[in-house]
């Protein structure tokens, strides 16, 4: 008979057990409410399957699931003489655990050079599961595993083999499978409209961050970090398994081992507004920084867009950034020729902008300018290019219409924002592309768009669903919208919309000119707005109804409060302010007609201190803004004390 020795690993005070012929990998976080683990199983075909599962608080999210990926590498082995024949089957098959290695508790606080906080812990435990193939093969895997306080990370990592040439994935075989009665709210593409659908009426392709209320009142995100050099993958729910989802690989990635692929990420919380306060694992899941230099250039702000591509339009616009605190503007569409085609060449700029003019001019008022560059142009110019743009001192390059899905394109965008941080130049990337952390890794790709925002007019109910999904994943683009007629949503729904989605490039004023402003009083909620946050709280919110989220910089706090297509009565305690002090409230709430302003936006500035909530009566489409800063008993003087009226 066959020794089984059985091992016992503590961790979070549960133990552990698994054969040592055939070891389990478990892990808990270091809290203990996160528990993973990974094994192979007897299939009823009779071939070994590896599966995970992952428990929130003592109960499944993800209940017992297939884990792997699939090869097509005959070419290769056929000559290198690896096989004589094909082999049936997946690629996975048969895999069998040689050990199980766990890792030291990870423990380290950073600084990212800018964020949605300050400071960052990266706080785990970890393990690694070998696992091998005893046909002759040499294939090998190693299952890297990491579970955080905030959720599980793991990644397929492919060792060097001592025959191969490369690798061909031709699928992702991980799959997950939710308790019944689950629900996802989808996107079938980055710039779609929301459904909410039971898990296995999935039917096509969604995007992630996919977040999924589970039947207990429990909540699960699914997302990726570090997706470099790999294709983007989507969910669609299996067609053989009842509340799962499978993994949909864009296309087939050809690697060279070793390699590893993305990290897949399983979030879990008790709250939908605690996945996007989470959102750091995505962050801690890639590499450091790697711009020596990047705190010198790298600086987040504000941008407006101008919009008659004139000398004279241009330098109205610039002086409208200086006076109004927005460090940035942008030349879209249009300032090259032509723009959309192989034929553009963005070396050379239309006869209407005088570009050196233009640009010394906004150096002197202390703004930075921004080109639009369309992918046409990328391709076939980029590494000209960006030392052409650097010498005319432009600052950053918003890329347009670019593709990024297929393995090959991801890697092409990924490689043109390190291009560009040789130049010194910022990015913003823009239609379906969507982060995965690698703004700590090269912090000079400030945005990315993948968000149906506001040049396309979404409803408020769309704009409540995104700070729970779209926003997890990172910043987003969404590029505010103010005095445009054709806004489906009120002004101070726009106002609070500029803090809810964070940014570290925030544009403002999309459709507009300098004219469009006729001294609105609340604009000053825009020039006082930082884009980056020393930290940042969901104070309240669920997909689809409203969110009120509170940011500090420094010593101010900024509140944002949107809701839904049917307004909602919402208390906003003030608790997060330092006890002791006495704050300024500026409040800006929408105050319909007897406000005679066009946009009908109420600014209200009162006393408060951290024993108070604020009460908020909010219109259908709405939302309400407030700024709190700390005063003195003299400046106090001047103010009304908040006493619990309806705002």
């Amino acid at each position: 008979m066959k020794k089984v020795k059985v091992l016992v690993l503590m961790f979070g005070g549960v133990s552990a057990l698994w054969a040592e012929s055939e070891p389990k990998m478990e892990l808990f976080s270091p809290d203990g409410s996160h528990y993973v683990s990974f094994e192979v199983r007897r299939t009823a075909s009779g071939t070994n399957e590896l599966c995970y599962r992952v428990d929130y608080r003592g109960a499944p999210v993800i209940e017992t699931s297939r884990a792997g990926l699939d090869m097509d590498n005959r070419v290769w082995e056929m000559s290198l003489g690896v096989r004589d024949l094909e082999q049936p089957g997946c690629w996975m098959d048969n895999m069998d655990v040689d050990s199980v290695t766990y890792h030291p508790l990870h423990d380290e606080i950073w600084n990212p050079l800018y964020g949605e906080r300050s400071v960052v812990r990266d706080h785990y435990r970890s393990a690694t599961m070998y696992l091998s193939k005893k046909d002759g093969s040499d294939y090998r895997l190693n299952m890297e595993v990491r579970a955080y306080d905030e959720g599980i990370a793991f990644r397929y990592f492919l060792p060097e083999h001592p025959k191969a040439i490369f690798h061909k994935v031709t699928a992702d075989l991980t799959e997950y499978t939710f308790p019944s009665f689950s629900m996802a709210w989808t996107e079938q593409w980055a710039q779609a409209k929301f459904e909410y659908l039971p898990i296995s009426s999935i039917k096509h392709p969604v995007e992630r961050a996919l977040t999924v209320e589970l039947p207990g009142g429990k909540w699960v995100a699914l997302v990726d970090a570090d997706v470099d050099d790999w294709c983007l993958t989507k969910f669609v729910a299996s067609e053989k398994k009842a509340n799962t989802l499978v993994s949909v690989m864009y296309s087939p990635v050809d690697v060279v081992t070793y390699c590893a692929t993305p990290w897949k990420v399983i979030m879990a919380a008790d709250r939908p507004g605690d996945l996007l306060e989470h959102n750091d694992i995505i962050q801690n899941l890639n590499p450091a920084c790697q711009i020596v230099d990047a705190a010198q250039w790298v600086k987040p702000g504000k941008i407006m867009r101008e919009v008659t591509m004139t000398t004279e339009g241009a330098i109205e616009t610039v002086d409208f950034c200086a006076n109004h605190h927005i460090p940035y503007m942008l030349f879209d569409w249009k300032w090259y020729m032509p723009c959309g085609s192989h034929d553009g060449d963005a070396t050379k700029v239309v006869k209407t902008l005088d570009m050196p003019r233009i640009v010394e001019y906004a150096k002197g008022k202390g703004v930075g300018v921004w080109l639009y560059v369309n992918q046409h142009a990328l391709m076939k110019q980029a590494r000209e290019l960006f030392p052409i743009l650097h010498e005319w001192g432009i600052v950053g390059v918003k890329s347009g219409f670019v593709q990024y899905a297929s393995h090959r394109w991801a890697t092409w965008l990924h490689d043109l924002v390190r291009l560009a941080a040789e130049s010194h130049l910022l990015m913003n990337i823009h239609d379906e592309f969507r982060p995965s952390g690698f703004s700590r890794t090269y912090p000079n790709l400030l945005t990315q768009e993948g968000i149906l925002g506001n040049e396309e007019f979404p409803d408020a109910t769309h704009n409540t669903v995104l700070p729970f999904t779209r926003m997890i994943n990172g910043a987003a683009d969404y590029t505010i919208c103010y005095y445009d007629e054709r806004l489906k949503n009120t002004h101070a729904h726009q106002l609070a919309a500029s803090l809810v989605f964070y940014s570290p490039l925030q544009t403002l004023f999309w459709y507009d000119k300098p004219s469009a402003y006729r001294g609105e009083p609340e604009i000053e909620w825009f020039e006082n707005l930082p884009t980056i946050f020393d930290d940042s709280k969901v104070l309240s919110g669920h997909p689809g109804k409203g969110i009120v989220m509170a940011r500090r910089k420094e010593k101010e706090w900024f509140v944002g409060l949107l809701t839904n297509n049917d307004g909602a009565e919402e208390d906003v305690p003030l608790s997060f302010l330092e006890e002791g002090k006495t704050y300024l409230a500026q409040i800006y709430t929408d105050g319909g007609e007897e406000v005679k302003t066009r946009t009908h936006v109420k600014c209200v500035y009162k006393r408060v201190n951290a024993s108070q909530a604020l009460k908020f009566r909010l219109r259908p489409r709405g939302g309400a803004a407030i700024h709190l800063r700390e005063i003195n008993r003299e400046e106090a003087r001047q103010y009304s004390k908040y006493k619990g009226e309806e705002l």
